[in-house]
């Protein structure tokens, strides 16, 4: 996580300040993490699937292309996984509809006027 925030710290124009939200990964999170002062992190609240729009994505994911299924290794996790992510790209629309949770489309409209 230091290094992503180090790294993703450098893209960020001088006038410029981030907010990156996160849900509750370990990683996401600790005493050692130095946050750069362009950044500033907001976690979610626990157990709050419907503040995190790729949740449903994972769920999609998983119930169309990655359930019911044994892999032998991590490549062919990461083999799966990336056929499954380029399937739903290819299907025009529907990651829009996943992740556009009607909370979202509000605060995008209140955001650009």
């Amino acid at each position: 996580m230091q290094a992503f925030l180090d790294a993703f710290a450098e893209t960020i124009a001088k006038n410029e300040h981030v907010v990156l939200v996160l849900d509750g990964a370990g990683w996401h999170s600790g005493r050692a993490l130095s946050v750069p002062a362009s950044i500033t992190l907001v976690p979610l609240p626990p157990y709050s699937p419907e503040l995190n729009p790729v949740e449903r994505v994972w769920l999609h994911l998983k119930a169309r292309f990655l359930s019911l299924r044994l892999l032998n290794d991590y490549k062919a996790i990461v083999t799966a996984t990336s056929r499954a992510w380029k399937r739903l790209c290819r299907d025009t629309g529907r990651l829009a509809s996943l992740t556009a949770y009607p909370w979202i489309m509000r605060a995008k409209l209140r955001v650009e006027h």
